[in-house]
């Protein structure tokens, strides 16, 4: 199975129970005096058509908590936009007691401990150990340089990834986080967490001068590791980084994942396949962004982990006083070009936009 039973079971609960029953205080809209407009609104794709409402937009809740402890790396990677959006409060940290009180509050049952490089967080294995006591399932997401270091810290659980980004083989990576030698404490980290016991997962961001060749390369290299899972996303130039030269549109995406599918039958890749789909433009989801909510030093950030409108206060001001519906494709100029997988997997794990055979395409693939 592409993950354990008590986990897909536990997941698949949560989504069908909140499908149902949905928490009414999640569904409002903003209050009065709130300023709901996106002054960054375009009009839809049809001149003089509305733009069909989300199919989710009253029924929202979240599925992957990404929670960023503090924003410091010890690298500066080319895409990356963290270190440079938050550049003054690059030295702040979230303190255990309040990563915790996000999780709770919030409810969701992953969580994605990223950043900045969260092994850099002092009390990430107290961090961690408080989230798996609140059976959640954790995927800390780290360029994998600290992995010997602290390794001692953590203990092997079934609801515990090491997400470790390698965006290529060796020179291709080294050139994309800006510092030689990655790679390779990348990969020992790897190794030494597998011979622990450890679940271990890759994450690898595509550009615009990606070879998917070396992708599947990589996919092969990393098969003697016994690494269980890959995710992949192409990148998507926000604010921060928005730099064109190395960033796709739509369509070089579609064109650039056209002939993935090969791959993702032949290694362990954890995206979907209605996902994977939407990348090759075989399919459309709406953004559901809200799915994977973001909390950091500056309190929950609006609307998205890649877009920062605003941080708010509170999980329910995060839900409740977004104006939803301005964001996304046809509605957000910088909503136009992105197809990643924090605003659209949620889509697909929801199952919008999909009929029988898509579900039964899913349950093959969960269990494959």
């Amino acid at each position: 199975m592409k993950f354990p039973i008590a986990m897909t079971a536990g997941l698949a609960g949560y989504i069908l129970k909140n499908k149902m029953w949905p928490r009414p205080e999640w569904q409002k809209g903003p209050s009065a005096g709130v300023n709901g407009s996106n002054p960054f609104r375009i009009l839809p794709p049809k001149a003089g058509e509305a733009s069909a409402p989300h199919p989710m937009i009253r029924k929202r809740f979240p599925i992957v908590l990404m929670l960023e402890p503090l924003h410091a790396c010890n690298l500066t990677c080319t895409g990356c936009g963290r270190i440079r959006e938050y550049e003054s409060t690059i030295t702040e940290r979230v303190p255990v007691e309040e990563c915790l009180k996000a999780v709770d509050e919030c409810g969701a049952p992953v969580v994605s401990i990223c950043g900045g490089e969260p092994m850099m967080y002092p009390q990430i294995g107290a961090l961690t150990t408080g989230i798996l006591a609140r059976n959640r399932t954790i995927y800390l997401c780290t360029n994998g340089m600290y992995i010997k270091k602290r390794l001692h810290e953590f203990r092997p659980d079934q609801r515990f990834y090491f997400n470790v980004h390698l965006d290529g083989m060796e020179k291709t990576h080294d050139l994309c986080v800006e510092r030689e030698g990655v790679f390779r404490e990348a990969v020992e980290g790897i190794r030494l967490a597998k011979a622990a016991g450890f679940q271990v997962c890759t994450n690898t961001t595509v550009y615009k001068e990606t070879d998917m060749r070396e992708i599947e390369e990589l996919f092969a290299y990393l098969a003697q590791f016994n690494v269980d899972g890959h995710q992949i996303a192409p990148a998507y130039g926000y604010s921060a980084v928005d730099d064109r030269e190395i960033f796709m549109t739509r369509e070089e995406v579609y064109e650039k994942f056209r002939g993935f599918d090969r791959i993702a039958q032949k290694y362990p890749v954890r995206q979907t396949p209605l996902y994977m789909e939407f990348l090759r433009g075989e399919r459309d989801f709406p953004c559901t962004a809200w799915g994977n909510p973001t909390y950091n030093v500056k309190g929950w950030k609006g609307p998205c982990y890649l877009i920062t409108d605003g941080h708010y206060r509170t999980f329910e001001e995060l839900m409740t006083e977004t104006p939803w519906e301005h964001y996304g494709p046809g509605n957000d100029p910088r909503c136009e070009h992105c197809m990643v997988h924090c605003g659209f997997e949620p889509s697909a794990a929801l199952g919008i936009n999909a009929g029988l055979a898509d579900n039964l395409k899913m349950l093959a693939w969960t269990l494959r």
